[in-house]
């Protein structure tokens, strides 16, 4: 958040009720690691934003939340990842872009067969892109601190390579992804939330009729998702992964402004995006990743508007087996995930 709040996440828990993820794995492609804590030292940054294009005028306007950098520590163990990060303030100077309040909870969750992404966003203070569009004299971006946007949702996808692609070497850097492999995935996802801002979504005077104007969008969409991924490695070592979903997503979008409410249904194209780069070994880990998700919402009055939710973060990680002492108070964790 903007003011410095210590980020607890213990979300990451793959619980194989979802699927059994017993399965069949080709070692010469990918090395797992089952015994060994694997730690992290990283730096990240999420956020939710809303793109409203009048396509009556060519414009967009992209509002974006001022969020934090983050500087943290993590660990993963087996199918647990524990995370804790903190919005210094060096690594947050003030740049004119105004306050926003916020709870993020984004979880990206990679079992062997499924990949799960949960979505929880509260936020509360977004800035106005571009820069200087209808900004106060002296500002640099026009502040609208009362700007509150909500999502909740989910993606569900099958991976059908599991037993040669790892999302996990990519992701959460506790498995080896040693060979080039490339799986297709297929899905389906839910999508839900909304936007307000009292004094209008669109800024007094950039519209030639303050009529289309509107203050609220809520929206709700599901729909079947299909995609592929791809991991290409470099002597043996260095990695790139990418991986693009499609989703059409059938739902609807209630606008409400000053020429009332008006509820539009249609099925609406979105896609999620995720990439990984970096070089991976036996022991240690250097990479940067990046999701990116994209929910498209039916059109009213000429706008076309879309929530993009992202995180990227850069990751210093090292792999190693647990002493003894350690391995006796995992006992309870192996206990646990036995079950």
């Amino acid at each position: 958040m903007k003011h410095p709040v210590l980020l607890f996440v213990l979300f990451l828990v793959n619980v194989p009720v979802l699927i059994a993820q017993e399965a069949i794995i080709d070692t010469s492609y990918y090395q797992i690691y089952p015994e060994h804590i694997t730690g992290r030292y990283y730096f990240s940054r999420k956020y939710t934003a809303l793109k409203i294009k009048d396509k009556k005028r060519e414009v967009d306007y992209l509002y974006m939340p001022n969020t934090t950098l983050n500087m943290g520590v993590g660990a993963t163990y087996k199918n647990i990842s524990l995370n804790l990060a903190y919005g210094f303030g060096f690594l947050n100077p003030d740049n004119g872009q105004g306050e926003t309040k916020y709870l993020d909870a984004q979880a990206h969750i990679y079992p062997r067969k499924m990949v799960v992404d949960l979505f929880l966003q509260l936020y509360k203070g977004y800035y106005l892109l571009p820069e200087g569009l209808a900004a106060a004299e002296g500002e640099n971006f026009l502040i609208r601190p009362d700007l509150k946007i909500q999502k909740l949702g989910a993606s569900l996808q099958y991976v059908f390579n599991h037993g040669k692609f790892s999302y996990r070497a990519a992701f959460l850097q506790n498995e080896w992804q040693k060979k080039s492999a490339g799986t297709f995935l297929l899905g389906a996802e839910i999508y839900g939330g909304l936007a307000h801002e009292e004094s209008n979504l669109v800024p007094a005077g950039l519209l030639d009729d303050p009529g289309r104007n509107f203050k609220t969008i809520r929206f709700f969409e599901l729909g079947p998702n299909a995609g592929y991924a791809y991991t290409l490695v470099i002597k043996k070592h260095f990695f790139i992964t990418a991986s693009a979903a499609a989703n059409l997503g059938l739902g609807y979008a209630t606008y409400h402004g000053e020429a009332g409410r008006h509820t539009q249904w249609a099925v609406r194209p979105n896609y999620f995006l995720r990439s990984f780069a970096g070089y991976n070994s036996s022991t240690w880990s250097v990479n940067v990743n990046y999701v990116h998700n994209n929910v498209g919402l039916p059109e009213y009055g000429g706008f076309s508007s879309a929530m993009m939710t992202g995180n990227y973060r850069l990751n210093f990680v090292y792999r190693f087996l647990p002493g003894p002492r350690l391995k006796q108070k995992l006992r309870p964790v192996d206990r646990l995930l036995k079950r």
